[in-house]
């Protein structure tokens, strides 16, 4: 591998890295209050309520159900009407958020279903609202598995920024496209594997490393 593409591999990874990141920070601000509303709008939770439920549920589902690599090119007009453009990491992140949102709020919806009914019967019993039974019991008590989720979905953007890559949202998926691809430089293809492996295994182990310690179960 040649030194003029060390810089190449340099900037995409830091595309990947920028793509990846701000898609999961907006795609937690929007999945994680609709992972919540999925809980607690179950048959037995605190804002039980089967129409909103099933709505969002089919929302969801919905959106997990489509492909990555076909909500891609399905939303480019929405793309285009929010950050001017279809190529390029910016235009990847709109995609990838779309596709974060529903992904995430079922793990979300999972960690909470983890937490202990009889805390919050307890929280209950003790004449606490149900505002207060989210953030001071729901919440903190689902906090390693949120964490946990949020792991998850970072891991999952990375492989998912690759295919953006591949169709113009620049970087690591596109250079594996266009060098090792297209012109046979099977070392720059290892390259950018190699480097998708170490920021997977990089995200796990510090997602895992954060939830450790703030388990104390």
């Amino acid at each position: 591998m040649s030194n003029d593409l060390i810089p190449l591999l340099w900037g995409a990874t830091v595309q990947t890295l920028q793509m990846v990141f701000l898609s999961g920070f907006i795609a937690a601000l929007a999945g994680i209050p609709l992972g919540v509303v999925l809980h607690l709008t179950k048959k037995g939770q605190l804002l039980q309520n089967a129409p909103v439920n099933r709505v969002l549920g089919m929302l969801v589902n919905a959106g997990r159900s489509v492909p990555f690599i076909i909500l891609l090119v399905a939303i480019i007009p929405f793309t285009r009407l929010v950050v001017g453009t279809s190529i390029g990491t910016m235009a990847a992140v709109v995609p990838l958020t779309v596709g974060a949102i529903p992904f995430i709020a079922r793990l979300i919806e999972g960690a909470l279903m983890e937490v202990p009914a009889g805390l919050v019967e307890a929280a209950q019993t003790m004449g606490a609202s149900p505002a207060q039974i989210i953030t001071k019991v729901l919440l903190p008590e689902a906090l390693p598995g949120i964490v946990n989720s949020i792991t998850i979905t970072l891991v999952t953007l990375v492989s998912y920024s690759a295919m953006a890559g591949a169709v113009g949202g620049g970087g690591l998926g596109d250079v594996g496209i266009r060098y090792g691809y297209y012109r046979f430089e099977l070392d720059v293809m290892l390259a950018t594997i190699v480097i998708l492996l170490v920021l997977v295994q990089a995200l796990q182990s510090a997602g895992d490393a954060l939830v450790r310690r703030i388990d104390h179960r």
